[in-house]
């Protein structure tokens, strides 16, 4: 069962006995979590009806026994144990949890959100899938998947994205969903109403993001060869070297040039083909431009460049160089 069809069992009033939820990506295991903590159960049932734990101060048995016990004054339970993966005893054979998923109690929803990979070579992940429980294990989104996800996550509160902001975006705040969905829904709250497509102006605004001092801009300074902008938006980067770390920078134009090979290497243009090399129909036009700029043979000395600075910027071969004097010779080296 995956995400969407859990949470609309979910919505329908529909819980399962046990939810097992683990994972890289706490994001959508927190979600289902919280949304069975909220309303599984009725409001005045949870003080003595809804049990919370943590791994790191509970043991299996702990959890079992409570998993056991009937309700009070009420036709169910909830028992949810977060951060599961800190029990030290739940990757034991024959642990409590084995016997309790051979007979749980009928009157019981059990949750456990481990957020890590689970072993499924394990007895207890045989005993989940014997039974009509739901699994779900969340992976990690690649790069080229959160831009999508963001979009899609924004119409389902009702907003629309520009292409430019969401680029931004997910250059800025990466791909853990947590930090990106606290950003989302920051910007939801404080667009208003009114506003029904987000903007560059508006994670200026209200994320922080400067929408003319960003990686995304220097990016596109260095494509257009416009070597006045880059060398004005590395100056603000080394000035600030704590909201513009060197490393981010590096990786997310290492990703790009990285990229623009493969680009350049292709024979199949098509948005499906260039879709699976993880560049998106809004960017295509950027990689069109900056493989007639600087080829395959100038996009693997950058490639090379952006690894040796790198291993500068930890320390390798660098005795006194800051990482804003870094940045600035690097973007000047990129540009000539």
């Amino acid at each position: 069962m995956d995400f969407a069809q859990i949470v609309a069992q979910l919505k329908k009033g529909e819980f399962a006995q046990v939810y097992f939820l683990s994972g890289e990506e706490p994001w959508y295991a927190d979600y289902i979590t919280d949304y069975i903590a909220q309303n599984a159960i009725k409001e005045e049932e949870k003080a003595f009806n809804q049990s919370v734990f943590y791994g790191a101060d509970v043991n299996i048995v702990d959890v079992v026994e409570s998993a056991r016990r009937f309700p009070m004054m009420a036709p169910k339970q909830v028992v949810i144990v977060k951060e599961a993966q800190n029990i030290k005893d739940l990757k034991k054979s024959d642990n409590a949890l084995e016997s309790y998923l051979r007979a749980p109690s009928p009157s019981t929803i059990l949750v456990i959100n481990y957020r890590d990979k689970f072993d499924k070579r394990s007895k207890v992940w045989k005993e989940l899938k014997k039974k009509d429980f739901v699994t779900f294990e969340s992976q990690k989104l690649w790069e080229n998947q959160v831009g999508p996800w963001i979009s899609k996550y924004l119409k389902s509160i009702g907003l629309e994205i520009d292409p430019k902001a969401n680029t931004i975006l997910v250059e800025h705040l990466g791909n853990k969903l947590t930090n990106v969905v606290k950003a989302l829904d920051k910007l939801k709250v404080a667009v208003g109403t009114d506003v029904k497509t987000i903007t560059p102006q508006h994670i200026e605004d209200y994320v922080g993001i400067s929408k003319d001092f960003n990686n995304f801009e220097l990016q596109d300074a260095i494509v257009k060869g416009d070597v006045y902008k880059a060398n004005q938006i590395a100056r603000v980067f080394a000035k600030n070297p704590k909201d513009f770390p060197i490393q981010l920078t590096i990786g997310l134009l290492f990703s790009f040039f990285s990229k623009l090979m493969l680009y350049v290497a292709t024979r199949d243009k098509s948005n499906q083909n260039l879709g699976s090399l993880g560049i998106t129909p809004f960017r295509a036009k950027q990689f069109q431009s900056a493989s007639r700029r600087f080829g395959w043979n100038k996009s693997r000395r950058i490639v090379s460049l952006l690894r040796e600075y790198d291993m500068k910027s930890k320390g390798f071969n660098n005795n006194s160089a800051t990482q804003g004097d870094l940045l600035q010779e690097m973007i000047f080296k990129i540009m000539h």
